[in-house]
Formats: structure tokens, sequence, C-alpha cells
């Protein structure tokens, strides 16, 4: 779930923006945000997401396809964050992750059999689990399509964030805060979500665009450093302490954080919760996360026929969809992303 900074984040810090304003820029997108993201929004009316003839689920594919056609078609240069092992301090929030998605599958069956297709739909959403089947299908679509892909040690997010501390991309995209809590100068939000969406449960559609938030301007708005912004992290609740501290909401753990000053006195305050994460650890690993700095971001020539063998051949894409798919990747990337890499010296940089 990652840590909810939406309420503290002030206007000056952060502004919606078209997908057009981001051309040029390199953006490393955390994969498994991105891809959980399209599993819970990619499916039928009853919720059922898409599946091959041989009932293996493809939601994931077809908006990693689609998606980054459309991304780089806006000039947008994607370079492609997974997930490593998780650290031993993620433990309880993975268990409980696995319980929502538990009892969410049970609320889906039962809204089916009562008739509820909206009900349904809903509780289908909470219900996606990415296989490790499914990760690697994934990257070996995006190697196909030419773009970067990069293993993160451990947390995806985290490393996103360090390339784009170090100045390797211009920006990390995730749909959650905790980038900033890493460390990234910038985080653009939406980017898997962006356009017309319906509304959960209601027969309205927004118009969701991309959201920029920059991390200078959010510490000097509220007024605090990065060691205070990763310490309010902790009292409203993290991945590594899903309950947080009982009591604090977002503007009351910036004014206990302000009123106290040091952020390290505020650790020493906050009591540990059974079965989470010191919290003096957590601090640690969100200010020194675990990264890699051996890795190269560069773009090649999409491969059709490779690309035609994992969407068609293995999973039933529709073939003239996936030719028109291809044909605006290679339009895309002979004006975009061709003759263009971000700095070589990142596989050597250390």
């Amino acid at each position: 779930m990652g840590v909810n900074l939406r309420d503290l984040i002030p206007s000056e810090a952060k502004m919606e923006v078209e997908l057009k304003a981001l051309k040029g820029r390199e953006v490393a997108l955390d994969a498994y945000n991105m891809l959980y993201q399209f599993l819970a929004a990619i499916r039928q009316p009853d919720g059922t997401p898409l599946m091959d003839s041989h009932g293996r689920v493809t939601s994931h594919l077809s908006g990693l396809f689609y998606r980054t056609i459309n991304l780089v078609e806006e000039g947008i240069k994607p370079v492609f964050v997974f997930d490593g092992k998780p650290p031993e301090m993620k433990k309880r929030e993975i268990e409980e992750r696995i319980k929502r998605r538990e009892e969410a599958a049970s609320k889906y069956r039962q809204a089916v059999e009562l008739g509820r297709l909206d009900e349904a739909r809903k509780y289908a959403q909470a219900t996606g689990r990415l296989t490790n089947d499914m990760v690697e299908e994934s990257k070996r679509l995006l190697e196909a399509m030419g773009m970067p892909v990069v293993q993160a040690p451990a947390d995806g997010e985290a490393q996103a964030a360090c390339m784009a501390a170090w100045g390797d991309v211009w920006a990390a995209g995730s749909q959650d805060y905790d980038s900033l809590l890493f460390g990234a100068p910038r985080l653009v939000r939406n980017l898997a979500i962006t356009g017309r969406r319906k509304l959960p449960g209601r027969d309205e559609y927004v118009e969701i665009k991309p959201e920029l938030i920059e991390l200078e301007k959010l510490l000097k708005s509220l007024g605090i450093t990065r060691d205070h912004l990763i310490v309010i992290g902790i009292l409203l609740g993290t991945d590594f302490n899903p309950g947080g501290v009982k009591g604090y909401g977002p503007k009351t753990a910036l004014k206990f954080v302000k009123s106290i000053g040091d952020p390290l006195k505020v650790l020493k305050v906050v009591p540990k919760v059974e079965g989470e994460a010191d919290p003096s650890e957590i601090f640690k690993y969100f200010k020194e996360p675990p990264c890699t700095k051996e890795y190269k971001i560069s773009w090649r020539e999409p491969d059709p026929e490779k690309i035609k063998t994992i969407l068609v051949d293995e999973h039933d894409f529709n073939i003239e969809r996936v030719e028109k798919g291809i044909s605006r990747l290679k339009k895309a990337y002979r004006e975009n992303l061709r003759g263009r890499i971000s700095r070589l010296d990142a596989w050597f940089k250390g």
C-alpha cells in the first residue's frame, strides 16, 4: 500500500501535467506497481481478468504493451524497474496483502452468485496476484519491445528513486508516495491510468492526468527536511509498519515532528509495535535503501517477431491488433528513442 502522503502535499508542490509535457524525459517506472494497476483495471464487466485459451491471465501483458506504446508515442523514455527480494521488514505487509486478496476473492464470488456485477467488479480489482511467471513474461515482452529493464536488489520503487537521485533518469514513476521518502527528486504518478476512467461504483467518468510532485518544493512548503518526511511516514504507516502509530494523521504527524525538531529524537519516542519493524530500522532503510548501480539504460529497435511470439502465439492476442501496435511502436521509436541513450556511464557508475 505504501505511505499515504496525499493529504500532506500542498498544491505548490504538485501539478497536473499533460503526457506531452514529459517528452524527452527518462522515467524509471516501478514495474510491479504498474502491473498490479493493470491487473486491477483491465477486466471484463463481471470482474474477470483477461485470459488466454489456457486460462492464463493476460491483463498485465495487454496493459504493458499498449500503455508502453502510448508513453513512447508521447516521447516519454520509460525504464522498467522490477522488484528483487523483499526485505524481512516487509513480511507483515505481504501477509496482510494476501489476507486482503483472499477476503476480496470471497466477496467477489458472493457478488457474482447474487448477480451484482458492479459490486463483483469492485471486489475483483482487489484480487489481482502477480506470479513469478507473469513477471518473467512481462520482462520478455518489454525486452522484445526494446525497453530497458532494471532488476532491483530489493524494492523496485527504492531502486527507481535512487536512479532519479543519481541523475540517471529524470523522475521516478509510481502510484505510491514512498519514492519521495527514498529520495526521488521528482515523482510522476498516474502514468499507468492516464485517460478517461470510470469512478468505482458510480456511473461517472473522470479524466486522469499525470501528477508531478517535486521533493524540494514539498519539503520547502512544509518547512521540513527529508529526514522529517521519513519520520512522518513512519508515524502514518509504511509497508514496514502498516499500522503506523495510533492517533497520528498527516497534520498531527507534521505538527508533532516540527515541534520536536530533531528527527532522531522523534524516533526515540515512537513506540515499537509488536510484529512490526523497529522505527529506527525503517528510518535507516528509507535513508539508505539497497540499490544497484550496475545497469545499462538504452532503447533498442523493437523485435516484431518476438513480440508476436509472446502475445499471439503464446497468449492468443489478436494478430491484427498486435501488428498495428507494433507499427505504432516502431514509428514512435524512430521519432523519439532512436539514437538517444541515457547516460551509458551509469553502467560503470560508482
